[in-house]
């Protein structure tokens, strides 16, 4: 079979795997709904499959790409989920439970907007907590913002479609049973966009109908600006998929302190990017916007964050920094993100306070990191290859 990880294919490929190995092309719609729907990737647990074949996809490397090693669970539900990769990388995924607060204030990471679909909740069932899943996409970052603990030690290597999609069916089995799994945001270690090919063949695998068949109004993919990845975004999905845009300043100056990666792509260009983003009708674009006491924060800044953003349909995301490790950056005082929120809003924007989740176990935004000394499997996986697929 090909050196693709078998959790990786999409069916037409499992259809070519099993030609080749003289297997009948229905068994490929077989595998994926084991693997894709029920979550099994043990071949062993496939039971409706003949026992020649099993053995054939087991000794074809058939197996989960990651495992659980540690489970964290916020007193606010929150759980932080660290997976270990075949290779010893450790990563970091997030559920997250979503609650509305009111006031201005959001407890979700990134709830999709009201498009006018159906819930696909079965109506005879008692409604069940909608769950978002924060999953990461490279072990480490080479993005380098100032506020975010995730690329403190750099990148060591983006994960593969298989590692991606494995965060999303292992934390299903983490769901409580009043739970269920509603939106995904590809916003946990790493940037998702300066690893684009294979984050779209995980968003393929994710919301292919013949698999989970997740709504790609239910993916979010967060990015801090890379131009020509947001174009490829929006070309190969449609604009189907959502779009969040770290900006976090409203100006070259200002962005350029914490996001290096301005200087490659400033806010002009962003906003160009933006504008040209194929969205679907009663859609967003979700502006993300970290407050930090004495640097983006105050009512200027505000005044041009929403000159920058006027005619663009988004809404705002304001984020009150969380502490990290050893880093002088302070989240803004209460009220002046009370004072940022009500500026914008009183200019005609649509705006919410993020509600800090699972801070308690470091999995609130801008925290997941390697902690302590650098682990055996970050030293060893520096001189490894990502695994294919």
């Amino acid at each position: 079979m090909s050196a693709l990880h078998p959790v990786a294919r999409l069916p037409d490929e499992w259809r070519a795997a099993l030609d080749a190995e003289g297997e009948r092309p229905f068994r490929a719609s077989q595998i994926f709904a084991w693997i894709h729907q029920r979550g099994v990737m043990d071949p062993a647990g496939m039971t409706n499959l003949p026992l020649a074949l099993r053995e054939k996809l087991a000794a074809a490397g058939l197996a989960e790409p990651a495992r659980v090693v540690e489970a964290h669970r916020a007193a606010d539900g929150t759980r932080k989920l660290i997976l270990e990769m075949t290779d010893g990388a450790r990563i970091e995924c997030v559920l997250i439970r979503m609650t509305r607060l009111g006031d201005g204030e959001d407890a979700d990471v990134a709830a999709a907007d009201d498009d006018g679909e159906d819930d696909d909740e079965p109506r005879s069932t008692a409604p069940k907590t909608r769950v978002t899943l924060c999953i990461s996409t490279q072990f480490g970052c080479a993005m380098g913002c100032s506020f975010c603990a995730s690329g403190r030690a750099g990148l060591v290597r983006g994960l593969s479609a298989a590692e991606i999609v494995a965060q999303v069916l292992v934390a299903r089995r983490h769901l409580d049973s009043d739970e269920r799994l509603r939106n995904l945001v590809f916003m946990g270690m790493g940037e998702p966009l300066h690893h684009y090919d294979e984050t779209a063949r995980a968003l393929r695998l994710l919301t292919h109908p013949e698999g989970g068949g997740m709504s790609p109004r239910r993916i979010t993919v967060s990015t801090v600006g890379l131009v020509p990845g947001i174009e490829r975004l929006g070309r190969d999905f449609g604009g189907k998929i959502g779009l969040a845009l770290s900006l976090h300043a409203p100006d070259d100056a200002t962005r350029e302190r914490i996001v290096p990666m301005n200087r490659s792509y400033p806010v002009a260009a962003l906003m160009k990017a933006l504008r040209a983003y194929p969205l679907p009708a009663r859609r967003r674009i979700t502006i993300e916007y970290t407050l930090i006491d004495g640097v983006n924060d105050s009512l200027a800044h505000a005044a041009r964050l929403a000159a920058l953003l006027a005619g663009l349909r988004v809404k705002v995301n304001l984020i009150p920094m969380n502490p990290i490790d050893d880093s002088p950056l302070r989240a803004a005082s209460r009220a002046q993100v009370s004072a940022f929120r009500e500026a914008l809003a009183d200019r005609g924007l649509s705006c919410f306070v993020r509600a800090r989740r699972g801070d308690d176990v470091s999995a609130a935004c801008g925290q997941l990191a390697f902690k302590g000394e650098e682990p055996v499997q970050l030293r060893s996986a520096r001189s490894r290859p990502a695994p294919e697929g």
